[in-house]
């Protein structure tokens, strides 16, 4: 059986593989995109129905293409639908002409034995690649954690497996997580009648808006999503943001006086009877002092730089503590509280086994520097913080992925020398290297 050869095989074709294909296009690099189902198939399949994005159009884009582009009634500061973001995926892709493959899985990738690049099997047979792009990004497995037993008389799902109210059986909700996802999703629930329980740890939560500027605006213009520091065990920060029926600031208080009942970290699991960690006040204000950090900012940048942006005082104005914040619960009977459906909304791990190669340490994270892995030959692209805070989003995994990119035409530009000088004695002047390097 015949072996397909490629110079560059990239892994996935979200915005990651298709950020690496425009780049890997401009600078003449043959590539192949192989995607395990359709492109950005988890914005269609893998999300709840309501689901925009968390950035505005204007912000969270490549720079190639408009969302106004694929839908006309998407205006700069809207939130597009989750459909609409699949779309603009399959747009980008007619557009640079990427050579994505559907319907692909990779089954292994290991390095070929005396002599360069790798050998990939797939479920339609084996390719060999010079190199391997991992542009699965960082949301590859739900991660639940072991607590309520599956046997349980309840229902349990990761928020991946959530698409609205009416898919759950009655009763109360309880939602572990209080990211983005997790609020969202018990704000939902809560807005059509359900009686929701939301478990709240450590988080982040910027203004939604403030004076007249998306906050996407105020981190760009502050710095912070080029921000490349990186705090061991803190690659992801859970952030509290949404663009929900418009956009809106997330406010935990707000919430809980709307009648949302919030519970601190959850811990334990005996009998029925779910414990959770007496932390809820501190994270809550921890939230806050987040949030408040970053109207100071603002409201220095604005003086400092005369920008004419209307004050907004009432960002200001704390909703009063709720019952549940100053006398909170430390246990939950599940079955006494009519709690028919435990919605884990904790995140996700990566799985990247099917990787044998030498790029992880011993607890199968990505050992790199910039996505450029410890395995030569191999990269990594969509990682969290990994260039910058920005990295995981649209727009910053593009700049990922043009670096990358360099760094493949400076490894191929050294093995073209390389064949180059086996086939020519005199390809080792200078003029010949040179000309070698700019090919």
């Amino acid at each position: 059986m015949s072996v397909e050869k490629i110079d560059t095989l990239v892994i996935g074709a979200g915005q990651a593989g298709l950020a690496m294909s425009a780049h890997l296009n401009k600078a003449g690099v043959p590539h192949l995109v192989l995607e395990r189902a359709r492109i950005a198939e988890r914005w269609r399949s893998e999300r709840w129905d309501s689901l925009v994005a968390n950035g505005p159009a204007w912000h969270d884009r490549f720079p190639d293409l408009q969302f106004s582009d694929v839908d006309t009634a998407v205006r700069p500061d809207d939130f597009p639908h989750k459909e609409t973001v699949a779309d603009y995926f399959v747009a980008f892709a007619q557009k640079i002409a990427a050579p994505v493959r559907c319907g692909v899985d990779v089954l292994k990738v290991e390095r070929l034995e005396g002599r360069t690049g790798f050998r990939v099997e797939t479920s339609l047979g084996t390719i060999e690649a010079q190199r391997v792009v991992a542009a699965t990004g960082p949301f590859q497995r739900p991660s639940i954690p072991a607590l309520v037993p599956e046997d349980a008389p309840l229902r349990q799902m990761h928020s991946t497996a959530y698409r609205n109210p009416d898919q759950l059986p009655d009763g109360a909700v309880l939602v572990v997580g209080a990211g983005s996802s997790g609020v969202q999703i018990a704000e939902e629930l809560m807005r059509a009648g359900r009686t929701v329980y939301l478990s709240v740890g450590p988080h982040d939560r910027p203004p939604r808006a403030y004076r007249g500027r998306d906050f996407c605006w105020w981190l760009g213009v502050l710095g912070k999503w080029d921000a490349a520091a990186q705090e061991p065990g803190k690659e992801h920060v859970t952030i509290a943001v949404s663009g929900a029926r418009g956009g809106h600031t997330i406010d935990f208080r707000r919430l809980a006086s709307e009648g949302m009942v919030l519970v601190g970290r959850t811990e334990s699991f005996k009998d029925g009877v779910l414990s959770f960690a007496p932390d809820l006040a501190e994270n809550l204000d921890n939230g806050d002092a987040n949030y408040r950090a970053l109207l100071d900012e603002a409201d220095a940048y604005v003086a400092r730089n005369g920008l004419d942006l209307p004050e907004e005082p009432e960002a200001r104005i704390r909703v009063p503590d709720a019952a549940c914040i100053t006398d909170p619960l430390s246990t939950l009977d599940l079955k006494a509280a009519g709690v028919g459906t435990i919605i884990w909304a904790t995140g996700f791990v990566s799985d990247y086994s099917w990787m044998k190669v030498n790029a992880f340490d011993a607890n199968g994270r990505p050992r790199h520097q910039r996505g450029v892995s410890t395995e030569a030959g191999v990269y990594f692209l969509g990682l969290p913080w990994q260039s910058r805070r920005g990295s995981s989003f649209i727009w910053g995994v593009w700049h990922d992925a043009k670096y990358i990119a360099d760094q493949i035409v400076i490894q191929r530009s050294y093995m073209a020398y390389h064949a180059a000088a086996g086939a020519a004695p005199d390809a080792t002047a200078p003029h010949a290297i040179a000309e070698v390097a700019s090919a």
